[in-house]
């Protein structure tokens, strides 16, 4: 067996392993290993997923103003400079904000979007977690997703500030630009398969 299957192989079990261990853990934990999974099992067919997809290191987060990179770059200019102008404001008040994920490739995303089916079972239970590469605002570059409990409830409390809204109740850490500065949000939704 080649090198690369051998690591393939190898990197396939760690994400089932690493799939059944969490079944049990915290929603911020399981968002974790779906962020890695799409790392360790990509095709053999195919590049890697990198930061050329938009790709935050495994456990990681980047500078929100990190714009040589396509995660923070190919943001929607009005959702960076919101965000940016956000997390200026935050770090004065002494929160910790980064960006867990920003924009995505269509592939990244569907690589999540395969790891969640597997964990989940099947595409709609899935949907409850990750949308599709069509449905995705990451994907246009419409929806950053902030890092740091205390960053998601500093920018929960003032993101209407910027127009920064949290879409969905069971993602904190998930905004979007969606109303004018100092607007209101619109009502949250359940979901990410509810749009």
């Amino acid at each position: 067996m080649s090198r690369t299957r051998t690591t393939l192989a190898v990197s396939a079990l760690l994400v089932v392993a690493a799939t059944l261990a969490i079944t049990a853990c915290s929603p911020q934990v399981q968002r974790v290993v779906e962020t890695i999974a799409p790392s360790l099992s990509q095709p053999s067919a195919s590049q890697p997923i990198g930061v050329d997809d938009g790709f935050v290191e495994v456990g990681g987060a980047i500078d929100p103003f990190a714009d040589e990179l396509p995660a923070i770059a190919k943001l929607e200019p009005n959702l960076r400079a919101a965000m940016q102008d956000a997390a200026r404001d935050a770090i004065s008040d002494g929160v910790e904000f980064v960006v867990t994920s920003g924009w995505r490739s269509k592939r990244y995303q569907q690589s999540l979007l395969d790891a969640a089916i597997l964990r989940y079972g099947s595409e709609e239970a899935a949907g409850e977690f990750v949308s599709s590469p069509e449905d995705s605002k990451h994907v246009t570059g419409e929806a950053v997703d902030i890092g740091r409990t205390d960053a998601n409830s500093w920018l929960s409390q003032h993101g209407t500030d910027y127009g920064l809204c949290q879409i969905y109740a069971n993602e904190m850490w998930h905004f979007e630009l969606a109303t004018e500065p100092g607007g209101v949000c619109p009502e949250q939704l359940s979901h990410a398969g509810v749009r």
